[in-house]
């Protein structure tokens, strides 16, 4: 058993020291790592080329090092990610207090968004942050800077200790935007558990428009699979209440369950077939198996586009 598959997180009072830690634990599990070429040495520099300008060279780390570096420009970096992510009340599911310990969608989400960004700035890719519920409220360009990433983690972090009830989904509306607002040839990196009341060709649409848009899209599929999914609740009564709308009712699992299931899965299944038409990668996540399929889904991906 790896050091990640061992790795267990409960308490979440320090974002970045957690994603780092998720992070160092992926890499140590695997056999090559990802990051053979990759300096280290200088987040925000590269090394001088011969005959390039002399305007951007930093004369104090030359100073320091009798080696000659040109300031990084954000547009020189590697790749363009936008994370995404649903930060309606569905996604709260199970509800929990900010002090209290375990997971939910929420928490397993906004930990995977900080991982990516602390992998994104080991290989100085630039990346930016959009949170949509009702409407898109957080929606950063992408930057690599330290700056950045300590803002997007306060960003991410206000998402577990303020969780948001009654809070419905707009997931179609925010996608076209983001489409629409967000430099092209990007990677799109969305959490979601796309369970949104209306049209859900609003949502394909809104899906295809981000490839039209020449975007890379990873749908990471958010779901309890234990009770969401597979509804494996015990036959004893129930009061069911919707997060977003506060609608409840009560009854016996066993009354409904197939009924459940079986739309559960057929959404689930047109879903699939949706994202594979428009090349869209689809994955479902659950926080029971851990962050090593995100990562690695990042790291395929990425190898993909050749970059």
């Amino acid at each position: 058993m790896s050091y990640f598959d061992q790795f267990e997180l409960r308490k979440f009072d320090n974002l970045e020291l957690l994603a780092r830690q998720v992070v160092e634990g992926f890499i140590i599990g695997l056999h090559k790592s990802p990051f053979h070429g990759f300096s280290v040495e200088f987040a925000e520099h590269r090394l001088y080329n011969p005959g390039e300008s002399i305007r951007n060279i930093d004369w104090k780390i030359y100073a320091r090092t009798d080696r000659l570096y040109s300031k990084k420009f954000e547009e020189e970096t590697n790749l363009r990610c936008q994370i995404v992510i649903d930060a309606s009340s569905s996604m709260q599911y199970p509800l929990l207090t900010p002090d209290q310990e375990g997971w939910n969608k929420m928490r397993f989400s906004t930990l995977a968004a900080a991982s990516l960004m602390n992998l994104l700035r080991k290989q100085r890719d630039s990346f930016g942050l959009s949170i949509f519920d009702s409407d898109l409220t957080v929606h950063t360009p992408c930057k690599s800077s330290q700056k950045h990433y300590s803002l997007m983690l306060t960003h991410l972090e206000k998402l577990i200790q303020e969780p948001q009830l009654k809070k419905t989904t707009s997931a179609a509306q925010a996608l076209h935007q983001i489409a629409d607002s967000i430099h092209k040839r990007s990677m799109v990196i969305i959490f979601s558990d796309m369970l949104e009341s209306g049209n859900e060709e609003d949502i394909f649409s809104a899906l295809q428009h981000l490839k039209h848009n020449k975007h890379e899209v990873v749908l990471f599929h958010v779901l309890d699979h234990d009770t969401e999914l597979d509804f494996t609740f015990d036959n004893r009564p129930y009061m069911f209440i919707d997060m977003e709308t506060d609608e409840r009712v009560k009854l016996r699992p066993q009354e409904v369950r197939k009924a459940y299931k079986d739309q559960m899965e057929s959404f689930y299944e047109r879903l699939k077939l949706k994202c594979l038409q428009y090349h869209i990668d689809f994955a479902t996540a659950d926080q029971k198996k851990g962050f090593g399929s995100v990562l690695q889904s990042f790291l395929v991906r990425r190898n993909k586009m050749g970059i």
